[in-house]
């Protein structure tokens, strides 16, 4: 049984189902922000065990095909390095994982930092389809609409 799931697991079908896998969390955050569904579901540490399972489930598909660890570090030496190291599915499925599990922490926080501001859903909803998107920008959209419901600017909240 667990060589029918290791040979079903290739990198593509883990990408398929990661990418599928995330997508009802993100439309709860989008149209439920303030359900207990949300809550108990999206906002807590279930879609991390979730994406934690897939990636160690890589670690170890990696370490089987004699993966080089080690050279995960040069991607700190050069814009080069990072092309080189995205070259490898491996790493570029670890990367991605990591991406979408921050992405979907950052949705969550948003959620429940706008419930203290009693921030509407549909404003809400703009900044959580940004961040889905492009990332980065969707917390920047937040940020902005939270300075006018906080009536105050604060780099530590």
């Amino acid at each position: 049984m667990i060589e029918q799931i290791y040979t079903y697991f290739t990198i593509d079908m883990l990408y398929y189902w990661v990418n599928l896998g995330v997508l009802p969390f993100w439309l709860i955050l989008i149209f439920f922000p303030t359900s207990s569904l949300c809550r108990y579901f999206v906002t807590s540490i279930f879609p991390f065990i979730i994406l934690s399972g897939g990636y160690i489930f890589l670690l170890y598909k990696s370490y089987l095909s004699s993966y080089d660890f080690n050279s995960n570090f040069s991607l700190y030496l050069g814009i080069d390095n990072i092309k080189e190291l995205f070259s490898n599915k491996n790493f570029l499925m670890m990367f991605w994982i990591h991406f979408i599990s921050i992405n979907l922490f950052t949705g969550g926080w948003i959620v429940k930092d706008s419930q203290k501001f009693m921030m509407s859903k549909f404003l809400l909803s703009i900044p959580l389809i940004i961040l889905y998107l492009i990332g980065p920008l969707g917390l920047l959209v937040y940020w902005l609409i939270r300075i006018f419901y906080a009536k105050n600017i604060s780099l530590y909240d």
